[in-house]
């Protein structure tokens, strides 16, 4: 991990999440469970994301919504979208089909997000990176 990759925080190392490093992320050998949602799975990418963006709560969000909200329950394809405001702090959460059509949005009134977007596709209850599609 390189010193851009690390900010110190009160005296403890906290890992970064850049954009640029997502797009190493090709396929997936590692496959993990979500511990409350464990019928999806979600790749290396995903995880390191959740890891280095501190963003697990995204992954909860994404899940508990897949699981519970009626419009995704029997969409074998969806696109989520995280989009922090330009104005504030918050950010956006879409969740689109195959053909862009909005299945899910909710706005997110607080995030430290460290990127600006970040988007996932949801394939047969596994949650992927674009670039591992």
């Amino acid at each position: 991990m390189t010193d851009q990759q690390t900010q110190s925080l009160n005296g403890n190392q906290r890992k970064t999440l850049r954009e640029q490093d997502l797009s190493n992320f090709y396929g997936t050998e590692v496959w993990y469970r979500h511990p409350a949602f464990r019928t999806y799975l979600y790749t290396e990418g995903v995880q390191y994301v959740a890891e280095h963006g501190e963003a697990y709560w995204l992954l909860d969000k994404i899940f508990a919504c897949q699981a519970s909200v009626p419009k995704l329950s029997g969409e074998d394809f969806c696109s989520w979208e995280l989009k922090k405001n330009v104005e504030g702090q918050g950010a956006r959460l879409i969740c689109t089909d195959g053909n862009y059509n909005e299945l899910y949005s909710e706005s997110i009134l607080y995030t430290d997000f460290p990127l600006a977007s970040i988007k996932f596709y949801c394939v047969n209850n596994v949650l992927l990176l674009p670039t591992e599609y």
